[in-house]
């Protein structure tokens, strides 16, 4: 079929509009979000004239079964200069609905918008996802900004930790399954970029639980200073044991503060670095398609040139693959740091292996009476285990991800 065929397609009556898998289609509007241009075949699936497309809010085309929420949190997050990416479900002129993912972007003054047809399980979830979202509005008269919330909720209820995860994991199943119908193989770098995005979640999955070990031995000290008091004088060497245990548990507690605890550290920084790259990998895929596509469009764009939309596609592409490239280099540092975090870490487990010794040393001699002695022992033993088989499932997560490449 000609591209002149495509544009004459006969359109059912009802459903989906006509909207090929190996299609992309464009539009970029204002900062108010005012049409300035498309391509051929966005106007060919809205199935408007360039008159009633160009100078129109690009609302034009929104469906009512869309959740408010979404757009809210949409124009929040462009607002804020940052790329975006979502489902979608338009109204054409004559009625019939399609479906999109999206990717927007800042662009000079406004916003570029490329769009594929998606096919992946995760977009029948969002189906679903959007109309119960839909529903609460009307029936709960949901505000935009709580429908927004509640999406979040909703995608948490999912797995994902952020919107930003959803987006580039939707992103990616989009596209992988897309070339998977078109040309029967995956994109061998995407799903590289996958699995460095599913070893930096299980990397973190790791690390709340490394936290949650750490904190169930917090009592030792302690309980090392209680059972010295009732057996032995000040400065006995259970006493010495306790101290030493103390002090190395301050230590441990300083590594937590840096490299795990809080938004900005290593460990927490890594999924949220890994979904941006992996989201701006699948990001640049559209678009240097959608470049691709307009090459063979050669009508004039309305009152718009092709040949000036086109160099700013190109020049969109080629900005966004020097911040793909750029994000998996931030990546890269992130994981060295967090290696090297756990060779200290591993350090650290060494020592309480020699306090274990001491312990069970003590204990030996002091017989009946180091049976409170015996159960701390087991305690570190348990806790060193652990502690262990976390950092070695970190570690090769960390060697998974400093090997994916661009």
């Amino acid at each position: 079929m000609t591209f002149i065929d495509r544009r004459q397609e006969q359109r059912p009556k009802t459903g989906a509009a006509p909207f090929r898998l190996d299609e992309v289609f464009y539009s970029r509007t204002d900062k108010r979000g005012i049409i300035q241009s498309g391509n051929y075949v966005f106007r060919r699936v809205s199935d408007y004239d360039w008159p009633d497309l160009i100078g129109a809010p690009h609302k034009i085309v929104r469906h009512p079964d869309m959740p408010r929420g979404v757009f809210h949190y949409f124009w929040t997050r462009i607002g804020q200069g940052d790329p975006f990416g979502a489902y979608v479900k338009n109204l054409a002129r004559d009625g019939l609905h399609y479906w999109v993912f999206a990717v927007v972007l800042p662009l000079g003054d406004g916003y570029l918008s490329a769009r594929i047809k998606p096919s992946s399980p995760l977009w029948r979830k969002m189906e679903t996802v959007y109309a119960d979202l839909s529903a609460a509005e009307k029936s709960d008269k949901l505000a935009p900004d709580d429908s927004a919330q509640h999406l979040l909720g909703q995608l948490a209820d999912l797995g994902f930790a952020s919107y930003d995860q959803f987006a580039a994991i939707a992103l990616a199943e989009e596209l992988t399954c897309r070339d998977l119908a078109l040309t029967g193989a995956a994109d061998p770098h995407l799903q590289a970029m996958k699995a460095t995005f599913e070893a930096a979640r299980n990397m973190a999955a790791e690390t709340q639980a490394l936290i949650h070990d750490f904190e169930g031995m917090q009592t030792i000290p302690h309980n090392l200073r209680v059972i010295a008091s009732r057996l032995e004088p000040t400065g006995g060497p259970i006493s010495t044991l306790s101290q030493n245990y103390g002090t190395m548990s301050r230590e441990m507690s300083g590594w937590f503060e840096h490299n795990v605890l809080g938004p900005k550290s290593d460990f927490s920084k890594i999924t949220g670095t890994v979904a941006t790259s992996l989201f701006l990998t699948g990001m640049v895929r559209v678009l240097a398609e959608c470049e691709a596509q307009m090459r063979h469009e050669q009508r004039k764009l309305g009152h718009q040139d092709a040949s000036e939309e086109h160099a700013q596609l190109i020049a969109a592409t080629k900005a966004y693959q020097t911040l793909a490239h750029e994000g998996l280099m931030q990546v890269r540092r992130e994981t060295r740091r967090i290696l090297d975090a756990c060779k200290v870490m591993n350090r650290y487990v060494l020592g309480l292996s020699s306090t274990r010794i001491m312990c069970k040393i003590e204990s030996a001699r002091l017989q009946e009476g180091g049976i409170g002695l015996a159960d701390i022992i087991q305690q570190l033993k348990l806790f060193q285990e652990r502690v262990t088989a976390r950092l070695e499932a970190v570690e090769a997560k960390a060697h998974i991800i400093a090997l994916t490449r661009d």
